[in-house]
């Protein structure tokens, strides 16, 4: 992808040679997501995740095999993806290692524990959304309401989900004024790299056909 911005005339190399690696993870950074989904109760399960991209107004997301959230989309193909600010990191992690599941399946004993309500231990409070039953985070300023339209299992002990957006809420402050179009100028989404959390730092560049480029912030 070309950046729209004067290209480097001093490029170099990272270094004079790369090391062959094998990391645990391959977590490079990507945006954090809280992801509702309806229990068979008919209460909500929240679920930290970050395996996430987006073509057009679709989303494909990687949900693990065994896990509270991708029993229930399966049962009711709806859900919300809300994304936090960075400054939201310690709500993240506080459900990083919680399960829905009741009893907590075999495979995830060593590491989870059952958590029945995960707003609550989370501390973030559930907003009702409009277009499907998952409430969305209302601490979040970016809020998708989705439905979901085919799951396909993975080659490893995950799923793909495609979920079609139907509705997108957003802060007005990460709005552009008076258009319908979010400014990455004000938004900051958290970032998940290697097990860490980040912001996101200055603009380098952008693309041709930005949104907002040439508007003043």
């Amino acid at each position: 992808m070309t950046e729209h911005s004067e290209p480097s005339r001093a490029a170099t190399a990272v270094g004079t040679g790369h090391v062959a690696i094998r990391p645990s993870i391959l977590y490079v950074g990507t945006p954090v997501m809280l992801i509702a989904s309806q229990n068979p109760d008919g209460t909500t399960n929240l679920a930290a995740a970050s395996s996430y991209w987006a073509l057009g107004q679709m989303l494909v997301i990687g949900l693990e095999d065994g896990g509270q959230t991708i029993d229930n989309v399966l049962a009711l193909p709806e859900l919300t993806v809300n994304f936090p600010q960075p400054e939201l990191w310690e709500a993240v992690e506080a459900i990083g290692d919680t399960t829905g599941m009741s009893p907590v399946p075999l495979a995830k004993t060593p590491r989870y524990r059952h958590v029945a309500d995960k707003f609550a231990a989370a501390g973030l409070t559930p907003q009702a959304s409009e277009a499907v039953n998952p409430p969305r985070v209302a601490e979040c300023a970016l809020q998708l309401e989705a439905v979901v339209r085919r799951v396909t299992p993975g080659l490893g002990e995950y799923n793909l989900v495609e979920a079609e957006v139907t509705r997108v809420h957003a802060a007005p402050e990460i709005v552009v004024p008076g258009t319908e179009h979010i400014d990455p100028r004000a938004w900051r989404p958290m970032i998940y790299s290697f097990r860490h959390y980040f912001g996101l730092g200055a603009e380098h560049g952008h693309r041709p056909t930005s949104d907002i480029a040439g508007r003043t912030p």
